[in-house]
């Protein structure tokens, strides 16, 4: 058990990429734990990124490894030094899960498998796997509670399904404490230019037209990273061994509805939207209900989508040298997970 005055050492999965290094410097910074000690295992593929830990590179509290989630010899040692395991390292692009899905099954299930092999061996340490809404497919009307059905769509959202499955089946295996949290579409800053926002922001910041999918009818929750990491914190500290909790934004928006208010904020507009076909398995609505967390453990989205929307595109506005070589790395024709 974790005492007082003894650093907690917690173990975060994928905390170079675009939610994971949130987390980091939330934790680290001014509004963070006490006595805390971060290690961050990334891969750094495409998607993590060391220029999102430039911030903490320096904070005695940090430590860097570089390396994979599926390395099973690094995971034991890496659990048996740490307390706590935040696992935020997942394939996430939906169009990359359609053209090759094996990388995601390797990531999002033998990853997290591997981690629960050593945190069985290991005992008496917590887990936080963080997921996502679209393990439960698509939904016309209404809100998904934690134990609606798990109806995947994408290959994407079939392998954090798995990996939700086995995590939450080593808790009643083996009395590991797995807690899940699925959360609905992330913004903010230090996000990869592949994703819906950053990628029509940095398209009208060029002057270049962005893709609209199909009639612009799918539905997302947009969830600010700010308070995606709030509700994480408060399952790592607060959350039941066993239970899954979702964290939602409460902001509802078709893509056109999305598109406006983009085009708005970029200053630009109808006339720089390009229509283009719906891409395969594109989900039309998620919609998660939030009241578990919320009466649970006190959570409440702080972040307005207007002004978040706002700061998100100043951000990518002063910071042409963090996404223009990634907009580079883009080779295949602009699409993004909507």
């Amino acid at each position: 058990m974790h005492h007082g005055n003894v650093p907690l050492r917690i173990l975060v999965t994928g905390g170079a990429g675009f939610i994971g290094s949130h987390y980091v410097r939330s934790l680290l910074g001014p509004g963070g734990p006490a006595e805390v000690r971060l290690t961050v295992l990334d891969r750094l593929t495409y998607a993590g990124n060391p220029a999102n830990l430039a911030a903490v590179r320096d904070d005695p509290r940090f430590a860097f490894v570089h390396g994979d989630v599926c390395d099973a010899g690094l995971i034991d040692r890496l659990v048996a030094a740490h307390d706590q395991v935040v696992h935020f390292a997942a394939e996430s692009h939906v169009d990359r899960s359609i053209a090759g899905a094996a990388e995601f099954s390797r990531t999002n299930v033998l990853g997290t498998q591997t981690l629960l092999d050593a945190l069985v061996r290991h005992g008496g340490r917590t887990l936080v796997h963080v997921s996502t809404d679209e393990v439960y497919g698509s939904i016309g009307a209404g809100s998904w509670a934690e134990d609606e059905p798990l109806r995947p769509n994408s290959p994407y959202a079939a392998t954090k399904a798995a990996g939700d499955l086995i995590a939450l089946a080593f808790h009643r295996t083996h009395g590991l404490d797995v807690r899940v949290t699925r959360c609905s579409n992330n913004y903010g800053t230090h996000q990869h230019p592949e994703k819906v926002i950053p990628l029509f922001v940095t398209h009208l910041l060029d002057g270049r037209p962005v893709p609209l999918y199909g009639d612009g009818s799918h539905v997302r929750d947009w969830l600010h990273v700010d308070d995606h990491v709030q509700g994480i914190e408060l399952v790592r500290t607060g959350g039941r061994p066993g239970e899954v909790y979702h964290i939602g934004g409460g902001t509802e928006l078709t893509n056109k509805e999305l598109t406006g208010l983009v085009l708005e904020a970029c200053g630009a507009g109808w006339d720089s939207v390009e229509h283009v076909p719906d891409r395969k398995a594109h989900d039309a609505r998620y919609s998660v209900d939030c009241t578990k967390i919320r009466t649970e453990l006190g959570y409440r989205p702080r972040r307005d989508f207007a002004s978040g929307l706002a700061e998100t595109v100043a951000w990518y506005r002063a910071h042409r040298t963090w996404w223009e070589p990634l907009k580079e790395g883009m080779t295949c024709r602009s699409t993004s997970r909507s």
